[in-house]
């Protein structure tokens, strides 16, 4: 839904989509399939689903947090989850 959204809102920014927390990582840290990728072309935006295939979302934004090169990507987190322990751990 979110993509689709963001054409019709005037985002015509380029959108790079990661099917897993595995290919997320792999993105950002510039390993693997995007090893190629240079460090230096960080995302300007993070939208992250708490519900990721594999591992959560969430441990994707504690390796984010815990790396200096990708800790001040601004990161908005989406959840379909009404748990409150989702919410609060990710403040």
């Amino acid at each position: 839904m979110t993509l689709r959204s963001l054409p019709s809102n005037h985002v015509n920014n380029r959108i790079e989509v990661a099917r897993d927390d595995e290919e997320a990582l792999d993105f950002l840290f510039c390993r693997g399939a995007y090893s190629s990728r240079s460090p230096q072309q960080q995302p300007k935006l993070v939208l992250l689903d708490l519900k990721l295939p594999k591992i959560d979302g969430l441990e994707v934004l504690r390796e984010m947090r815990a790396t200096p090169q990708t800790r001040a990507i601004p990161v908005v987190v989406l959840t379909s989850s009404a748990e409150q322990k989702d919410i609060v751990e990710t403040d």
